[in-house]
Formats: C-alpha cells, sequence, structure tokens
C-alpha cells in the first residue's frame, strides 16, 4: 500500500492546541508542507490577561489553569487566517489535531444542544462562553492535587497497582486527580458537569458539533483508564468521584473516525460536507507521529513548555516513575515517556538572569564552557517538578575533585550562586542528565540507536551538541520543529486511510518510499558525542541522581 492511496489533490489539516499557543499545519497528499499559522496566546489575545498562556493561582498553592474559552477564540483567529491565506479548505480531505496532555475541560448540563445548532454566522467564541461548568481548565502544570493522588493510589492498592492499571502512578496534573478535586472543592460545578472532556476531545467536539470520544492514548493520561483493556477503569472510577463514567464518554481507538465535520465549518468556511473528524489525541503521541517515530531502540526527545522523552515498546512494565501510553499509530504496542515540567520557561528564565535576555549570550556561555562543567550541577525547579517530584526552587552543587574518571573520593558542597556561564551550562547539562538518568531506570536504550529532537529549543544546535554529547548518539530534526501539528496532518491522513479501507493500516505504509523527499525527511542535526566523555557524563549522571534522591527525601512526595 502506498501513499498514491491518498487522494492527490487533497489536503490534510493538523492543528495543536498547546499550552502558549494554536498551531495549524496543512499537508498535501505527498506530506509536503502547504502552509502553517499560528496564534500565541499572550500577544495575540491579551484580553485574557495569561503569562506563558495560563493563570497561576497566588490563592492556591500549585494550582495552575487556563480559560476554556480562550482555547476556542485561538482556534476560530486560526480558522481566519488560514480563509485569508487562500487556502481551498474545499480541498481537505480530513482533520485531526493534538492538544496539551492532561488539560480538561468541563460541559455545563444543556451544552450538548449549543454545541449541536451553531450558528455559522455568529463566532464560536460569543455562542459557546456560557457552555462551560467551570471556566478556568486545570492543566498539566497544575499540581495542586497531591491530597487527591494519595486518596486515589491507597483506595485501589497503592503506587504499583495504579501503575498497572493504568499505566502511572498518580501524578498531580493527571485528569483523574484533578476530577477528583474538583468534585471534593466544587460539588455543585461537578453535578451541573454533564461532560468531561480533555483538551484533544474538547477540540474535536467544535469539528463534529458533537461531544467526541476521548482516545485510547490521551486516555491514559488521566489515570482512569485500563491500558491492557483500553476501557475505563471501575475501580479506579469509583475511587475518583462518583456517576464519573456517563461524564467521560465512551474510549475510541486514536485513528476512528470522530464524525463528519459540523454544518457550521462547512458553511462559515466552506469545507467539504464529507470533510472526516479524526480523533484528536495529545501532543506527546502527536509528535511520536510527526516524528515517524516507529523503531525501537529511537527516542525521541521533545524541548518545549516541558520537555519530554518518548520512545516505543511492545510491552505495559508498571513503573512509579515515567508513563506507559497506547501508541496513537499502532493499536498493539505501548509508547513510554518521561515528562518535565521544567524546560524551556526555565532556560528562559536563566537566559534572561545570567545571559542578557539574548540566546545568543546564552549559546556563547555554552560554548565557552567545558563539558562536565568542572564538576558544578544544578537543579532548577521554576515550577514544582513532576521528575523527581521536587517543590520550586534552586539547588546549586560543586563536586571536588570530580575528573570524569571515578566518583572515589569526590565530595559535594551546596553553593549559593555560579558565575553567569557556569550557570548556562548547569540547566542545560542538569536537565539532560536528568533525562539520561531516569530514561536508563525507566528501561529506555542506552545509548540509544538515535535521538530525533522537536520543539522550539531543537531550533539551537549547541544545546542538540550537548544531547549528543550526554546521550552519545547521532541528533536528528524534521524540518518543522513543531512535530505536534505535523503529526496531527499525518494522523488525519491515517484515519482517512484506516476508514476507506474498513480496518487499521499501519502508518509507516502511507510514507515507507517518501520520507527522502517529503516534508518528513529527517536530517542529521548533531554527531553523536566522544565515548569518553559519555563515560564521563555517565558518571556525573550518576553523581546527579543520588543528589537528587537526598533532595527527593527531604523535600518531595514520593
Amino acid at each position: 500500500m502506498e501513499g498514491a492511496s491518498l487522494p492527490q489533490d487533497s489536503y490534510f489539516l493538523g492543528f495543536d492546541s498547546s499550552t502558549q499557543s494554536v498551531k495549524a499545519t496543512v499537508l498535501d497528499a505527498n506530506f509536503n508542507i502547504v502552509t502553517t499559522e499560528i496564534v500565541n496566546f499572550d500577544s495575540e489575545l491579551p484580553h485574557y490577561n495569561t503569562k506563558d498562556g495560563v493563570y497561576r493561582d497566588p490563592s492556591v498553592n500549585g494550582r495552575i489553569v487556563s480559560p476554556t474559552i480562550m482555547w476556542v477564540e485561538a482556534l476560530e483567529l486560526v480558522l481566519n487566517r488560514l480563509e485569508k491565506s487562500k487556502l481551498d479548505f474545499g480541498k481537505i480531505a480530513a482533520v485531526s489535531g493534538s492538544g496539551q496532555q492532561h488539560g480538561s475541560v468541563y460541559w455545563k448540563t444543556g451544552s450538548s444542544t449549543i454545541l449541536s445548532s451553531l450558528d455559522s454566522k455568529k463566532k464560536l467564541v460569543d455562542q459557546l462562553s456560557g457552555a462551560f461548568s467551570i471556566k478556568e481548565s486545570p492543566i498539566w502544570m497544575d499540581s495542586s492535587t497531591t491530597e487527591q493522588c494519595t486518596e486515589i493510589e491507597k483506595a485501589v492498592g497503592g503506587a504499583l497497582e495504579l501503575s498497572k492499571i493504568s499505566g502511572s502512578r498518580a501524578y498531580e496534573r493527571f485528569t483523574g486527580p484533578q476530577i477528583r478535586r474538583i468534585f471534593e472543592t466544587q460539588p455543585e460545578a461537578y453535578s451541573n458537569t454533564e461532560r468531561i472532556s480533555l483538551v484533544s476531545s474538547f477540540m474535536a467536539s467544535l469539528f463534529t458539533g458533537r461531544y467526541a470520544c476521548i482516545d485510547h492514548t490521551d486516555a491514559a493520561g488521566m489515570n482512569l483508564m485500563d491500558i491492557k483493556e483500553r476501557a475505563w477503569s471501575k475501580r479506579v472510577l469509583e475511587a475518583t468521584a462518583p456517576g464519573l463514567e456517563e461524564k467521560l464518554g465512551k474510549l475510541a481507538p486514536a485513528h476512528a473516525v470522530a464524525g463528519l465535520i459540523a454544518p457550521y465549518f462547512v458553511e462559515r468556511y466552506h469545507f467539504d460536507k464529507n470533510c472526516l473528524v479524526i480523533q484528536w489525541s495529545g501532543d506527546n503521541p502527536n509528535s511520536l507521529a510527526g516524528l515517524t517515530l516507529n523503531t525501537p531502540g529511537d527516542l525521541a526527545i521533545s524541548l518545549g513548555t516541558s520537555d519530554t522523552l518518548f520512545g516505543i515498546t511492545s510491552e505495559h512494565k508498571p513503573c512509579l516513575e515515567g508513563h506507559v501510553f497506547p501508541n496513537p499509530v499502532d493499536t498493539k504496542g505501548y509508547m513510554v515517556m518521561l515528562c518535565y515540567k521544567n524546560g524551556s520557561l526555565t532556560r528562559e528564565d536563566v537566559r534572561n538572569r545570567c545571559a542578557d535576555k539574548s540566546w545568543d549570550v546564552f549559546n556563547t556561555f555554552l560554548q565557552q564552557t567545558k563539558p562536565l562543567n568542572g564538576g558544578k550541577l544544578g537543579f532548577y525547579y521554576k515550577d514544582h517538578e513532576i521528575i523527581p517530584p521536587l517543590p520550586v526552587g534552586f539547588h546549586r552543587f560543586v563536586l571536588e575533585n570530580f575528573n570524569g574518571n571515578s566518583l572515589d573520593g569526590v565530595k559535594e558542597s551546596e553553593v549559593v550562586e555560579f558565575d553567569s556561564a557556569s550557570e548556562v551550562r548547569a540547566i542545560v547539562e542538569g536537565q539532560l542528565l536528568s533525562m539520561r538518568g531516569h530514561a536508563e531506570r525507566f528501561g529506555m536504550p542506552s545509548p540509544p540507536k538515535r535521538i530525533i529532537a522537536t520543539g522550539g529549543a531543537s531550533a539551537n544546535t549547541s544545546i542538540l551538541d550537548s544531547v549528543a554529547s550526554i546521550f552519545g548518539c547521532d541528533v536528528y530534526k524534521i524540518q518543522s520543529s513543531d512535530s505536534a501539528s505535523m503529526g496531527a496532518a499525518l494522523r488525519a491522513a491515517h484515519g482517512w486511510l484506516c476508514n476507506k479501507k474498513g480496518s487499521f493500516v499501519p502508518i509507516s505504509c502511507m510514507y515507507a518510499d517518501k520520507l527522502e523527499t517529503t516534508s518528513l525527511n529527517l536530517k542529521l542535526a548533531v554527531n553523536a558525542g566522544d565515548q569518553e566523555l559519555v563515560s564521563k557524563y555517565g558518571l556525573l549522571m550518576k553523581k546527579r541522581l543520588e543528589i537528587e534522591n537526598r533532595l527527593v527525601q527531604k523535600l518531595g512526595r514520593m
């Protein structure tokens, strides 16, 4: 089966509704980019007064939310820009999308009627502003649910048992604990909620004009689904909140059709009435698709608002850190993932404090300092971290007598600050050493066959040099740094093809003979680091994990 099975004059539209923006990527049937658009929440929708796309609640420790209606207005703005760019919406055969994982939306009782009767002469934002029982959506950065996590784990027999069922232990940002907290603190709002969507299924619901299912892959980021059965776990639902299954609706495979596009979009933007809406999924699963990650031994690293590291596997091994999700483009496999809350925003914080708010100065410092940073190790948590579970804070250590060959006689001492250049190298090395250490503990390949980099910071070759040196493998990139909306457009094509064939087909069949000649082409960005240096980084990583464990015992929740 070749890519020619796709209708040659058609387009496939993919969205990414992320923490800070909504992006769109349009691919043709040969997987070349036709056009892209982006709307940034802070700068282009300033009336919401968000910072980095979110509200940080000073009155509730760890509470971080986003205004739900902002995502609707941003989507409209992206569609209007695509229209102004003269995109022929009538050629779009299928639409799909990516949503920031773990964010949840609470539809008020009666909102299904509003959704199914949208007036194409009016803006979406005006028609949907009153459709939500909770106006501000908890998102993946929220860490206000520690108590609920403990309660849910206890109810099902412990953290490892929950990981066995759902693919992860209870995490503060996961949707199950978030729902439990809303049930406990806002019982009236919970009672007045007829449907709970994830960001992904929420956006799909807008396009279909009815509540879309949550897909299997994104559902694994909720602590609510039995990952082997790919069905809601009655045990965990009961431990979370009453009447929850009815509010969640049904589950669906990521490649399934959510429905035909709603009349609103046919009339307002002139989509073809037969355009398919394919299930939306989470941003990391869509990145996996967009990076064409289908070989065990390859790892992907996404350097964005959150940093993530992920790969694929054929089995589910319960673990107390990291996550296992169903593979969005393989009905039998899994994706394994580590997620860090302190990614680009924390790097930007160091850049602003130490490098004159300039990436050029930041990169110069990175190049001027030697690898291993003279034994200087930094732990930088601008937000409450996930891996390891540590609160906001900055910890700097100097390893005395460290030469990279042995840890014998090496002692660490905590210091208040580093010089600016060392601080820059410490943030970059620290984040990557943590990734390598936890990846090895999680059973990811070491060294990987290769790493495929994506996300905003993947454009920074100086940072990618450190990735290659620390992990000890070649680093590749795709043409677009936004693999999530690219993956969503690819998944739109894949869902269209599965629907036409009447059964699941491997996604690689679409592009196996086209990778060299399309926008999916991977290019070598940085060669593998010197193996002697890789070994020295291995020792530094070991020492970092020792210090990290002590910090967790002193400050964190295990």
